[in-house]
């Protein structure tokens, strides 16, 4: 039991060390042509840097002839990057004769972009598809088109430049703009290709992290009569209108003839009270000697003889 307790000892410490003196992982770099001194391993690992990933990125590099240093690779790693990808992409951009140092590669990875995945598409450029995009030419027949657009990546605007989203709505803008120029929609659907070359011709791919290399018409399919339903809403719009309007004037119409019954009214009760001073007037007249009996009675008289007269005419008018 004695000498159990300095085994268990001496094994613990053994771990220790191989842990943070990998020997083993040096002896695999200087073979592989990598100089990285024991003590900069130690200190990797003080600082939490895994060494075997910073010496297997190292040997890869340098059996591709990449000039990279083990500082570079971990300050990368420190920063936050994917060591690998950026030498996976360094290795890829070299065999495929693209201008890529570390530094660039470093950017783009910690910029968020897939650096490798960069290359790759620089080499095997992709096809993006957009969504059908409808507009209307100058004879108000609407068009709906979709486009398949071929890119591959900008290495030196990954950094900072517009993605897939940009492309495509700039495409759409394009293709809205063709159309909506184009005089008839006829010459759209004979010549499609007038849509690739003005799109073309506006360089949509400016500010972006792609280069766009060509511009197809999938489909063109036609959509709605948007002039006539514009014409058809605009003649329901004006009747509208004109019934809004009629109906003022007849609400008008109605407001003057009662209006005009309420003054007729007013006039026969002025006419009722004129009518009602008449026998105070007679007996006025009476009492101030300038109407006397005889006079009175002649109007009566031709009061009579006018009511006879008239119903004598109204009875010869039914007779007729």
């Amino acid at each position: 039991m004695t000498f159990l307790i300095p085994l268990i000892i001496g094994v613990v410490l053994l771990f220790v060390f191989l842990y943070f003196v990998p020997v083993g992982l040096w002896v695999t770099a200087q073979v592989s042509g990598v100089r990285v001194g024991i003590v900069q391993l130690i200190i990797m690992r003080i600082r939490k840097v895994p060494p075997s990933l910073i010496v297997n990125a190292l040997i890869t590099a340098n059996k591709a002839g990449i000039a990279v240093t083990a500082n570079d690779l971990e300050t990368h790693y420190m920063a936050g990057g994917n060591v690998n990808n950026v030498v996976k992409a360094l290795v890829s951009a070299d065999k495929a004769n693209i201008p890529l140092d570390f530094n660039m590669a470093a950017a783009i990875d910690l910029a968020g972009r897939d650096v490798a995945d960069a290359v790759q598409l620089s080499v095997n450029p992709r096809v993006i598809n957009t969504p059908p995009v409808a507009a209307v030419a100058k004879d108000g027949i609407q068009l709906i088109a979709k486009a398949r657009v071929t890119v591959r990546a900008n290495i030196a605007q990954l950094v900072g430049g517009a993605g897939e989203d940009t492309i495509l709505a700039r495409v759409g803008e394009g293709i809205v703009t063709t159309i909506g120029s184009a005089t008839s929609h006829k010459a759209v659907l004979e010549n499609p290709d007038m849509i690739s070359k003005t799109v073309l011709a506006k360089g949509l791919d400016a500010g972006t992290a792609f280069e766009i290399l060509s511009i197809d018409i999938a489909d063109i399919d036609i959509g709605k009569n948007i002039g006539a339903e514009l014409q058809t809403d605009q003649a329901e719009a004006d009747l509208k209108v004109a019934n809004a309007k009629a109906e003022e004037r007849r609400a008008m119409a109605v407001a003057e003839e009662q209006e005009m019954k309420a003054k007729a009214q007013d006039a026969r009760a002025l006419v009722i009270l004129a009518e009602a001073e008449i026998p105070k007037a007679m007996a006025d007249a009476f009492r101030d000697g300038n109407l006397g009996i005889m006079d009175y009675y002649k109007m009566k008289n031709i009061e009579a003889d006018t009511d006879m007269r008239d119903s004598i005419a109204g009875s010869d008018k039914k007779k007729k």
